[in-house]
């Protein structure tokens, strides 16, 4: 009866976070295309896209640790209800200021307009944290993963929904209509949250917690799971490469269809995350998720090296849709193996730390890549010399630079997840997963006045020596 509770309030749990994320992103993607189609400029929308990333980074930790001093269901309300007034304010301002001075990038109001719509978005986040927590909470361990390729269908399918409804949303019915639209869906949101019952006790106070930001709690619950920080280093290098993608796939899109048929095809291809995060769903990730997240990174990277060796539009679609197919069973390895070796007390706080770190990774290198591919690595692909080198390996075509600079990153991410194999981190952390004991957090929490499980330590665990190498 009680398993039977826990699953039903999970697939609310996932259900309420869809329909959340679907609105935040819906939202934000609105925006940006209704930035770019009013002023054409790529700063604007670049900005936008970097500032949402950086945001994402900045208050990551500090979600983290408001997940693990509340309880789940407070921090989602708690969401949904941030999230609805930032909109709400951005209505306002909106209502209250012309288009034309909303447009302005030299004022200050569309600095401000962008800013608070950007804030509701992120705060999702904060859900987002509290609905890994919730997986430890309500799954039993050897489900934990098919859980995990749950939550990354419901990305998939959120990411699938904006990409095609936004704009539709902003060619149609314009920006206030849109932001309507959103702030209706996020108050349904927190209704439904109201009907939804979680069984969960209230959270253990840590003593050793000194403020809002518990950096050092998080960095403890780290140390003490020998080869996680490894592992969420190994994440955020994985990140970093892919901030090349994330910088190039539009241009290079854009060079084999027009602007509608670049967006139908990128809908097409964030289907790959539906199928992906099924079969995670559907099958898990097997007794040893860190040799499969390692696994299918070296997929990725051989995947990112060739799909774009000849400009054909069938290949790189193909390859874009199998590419976003291959990024949920990685994701759901980190999540998987978190919720089984941290303490659920400090789960959140951890999660914190991997979002924080894995958001700044892509932008950073977005922002490095671009500048250097568009100056450098282009213009020399254009070359007699350029075309001399490559030509044999690249083909002929308008953007055989961008597939220069794809294949390096390809073949890097290929080295780095063939490496991390033979590292004293990888076999230290594959052996602690084995090892560490089941986490039945709602069976021992359901009542609120039941005492707390003792927070299991691993005794002798040798300090973690910050670097990648460690993996």
């Amino acid at each position: 009866m009680q398993r039977t509770v826990e699953s039903r309030a999970f697939l609310n749990v996932l259900v309420n976070t869809l329909i959340a994320n679907v609105t935040t992103s819906f939202l934000w993607f609105a925006l940006t295309f209704w930035v770019y189609i009013e002023t054409q400029s790529v700063l604007a929308t670049g900005v936008i896209g970097g500032a949402y990333m950086l945001f994402v980074a900045f208050f990551a930790m500090l979600f983290g640790t408001i997940v693990d001093r509340h309880r789940k269901h407070a921090v989602m309300l708690l969401s949904s209800v941030i999230s609805a007034v930032a909109f709400l304010a951005a209505g306002v301002l909106y209502l209250a200021q012309p288009e034309s001075a909303l447009l302005d990038l030299g004022g200050p109001w569309f600095w401000l307009f962008s800013a608070v719509i950007l804030f509701g978005g992120v705060i999702e986040q904060l859900r987002n944290i509290a609905l890994s927590t919730t997986v430890t909470l309500l799954v039993p361990e050897e489900r934990r993963a098919n859980a995990n390729g749950l939550v990354g269908t419901v990305q998939g399918i959120a990411f699938l929904i904006t990409s095609v409804f936004s704009g539709l949303s902003i060619g149609f019915l314009g920006m206030g209509w849109t932001l309507a639209i959103a702030i209706a869906a996020m108050a349904v949101t927190f209704v439904h949250l109201l009907f939804i019952r979680i069984p969960e006790g209230d959270p253990q106070v840590d003593a050793e917690a000194k403020g809002a930001l518990d950096f050092g709690g998080s960095v403890r619950a780290i140390r003490l799971a020998p080869g996680l920080f490894a592992l969420i280093v190994f994440s955020t290098f994985n990140n970093l490469i892919g901030g090349v993608y994330m910088a190039l796939m539009d241009p290079y899109g854009l060079t084999l269809f027009d602007a509608q048929t670049w967006g139908f095809a990128l809908a097409f291809a964030s289907t790959g995350f539906l199928i992906g995060g099924g079969l995670v769903a559907k099958f898990g990730l097997g007794v040893k998720p860190v040799r499969t997240m390692l696994l299918v990174v070296i997929a990725m990277g051989v995947l990112g090296a060739v799909f774009m060796l000849r400009e054909w539009w069938w290949l790189y679609v193909l390859g874009m849709w199998v590419y976003m197919a291959l990024v949920p069973p990685v994701e759901a390895a980190e999540q998987t193996v978190i919720q089984k070796v941290v303490p659920f007390e400090r789960q959140g706080r951890v999660f914190g730390v991997a979002a924080a770190m894995e958001a700044a990774a892509a932008p950073i290198t977005a922002f490095l890549i671009a500048p250097i591919a568009e100056f450098l690595i282009i213009p020399f692909m254009e070359s007699r010399e350029g075309q001399r080198q490559w030509g044999w390996l690249l083909g002929d075509g308008d953007a055989r630079g961008i597939a220069l600079v794809c294949l390096f990153a390809g073949l890097i991410m290929v080295v780095a997840g063939t490496l991390a194999f033979f590292t004293k981190s990888y076999r230290t952390l594959t052996q602690l997963y084995a090892e560490a004991p089941e986490q039945n957090i709602a069976a021992e929490n359901s009542d609120p006045h039941a005492p707390a499980a003792p927070e299991r330590s691993a005794p002798d665990a040798p300090p973690i020596v910050p670097g990648a190498s460690q993996l």
